[in-house]
């Protein structure tokens, strides 16, 4: 899939591959990806199912709550 993704972009597999690599990915990077997958950026980040998140530095679950806000 990545190499079918870089020859949309017009990368090698390689230069996706270390654009990827790391901590945090450059925005711009980001958006050609989401472009040429035809999506909005966000849909490239995965979303909790279950109210928590995972820790990308220590994988540690996180649990999300939400009150509401009153006005």
């Amino acid at each position: 899939m990545q190499k079918d993704l870089a020859a949309k972009l017009g990368i090698t597999y390689i230069g996706l591959n270390k654009s990827l690599r790391g901590d945090y990915p450059q925005l711009q990077t980001l958006e050609r990806i989401a472009a040429a997958l035809n999506v909005p950026v966000v849909e490239l980040f995965e979303r909790p199912a279950s109210g928590s998140i995972i820790c990308p530095k220590c994988g540690t679950a996180i649990k999300l709550s939400a009150e509401p806000v009153s006005q």
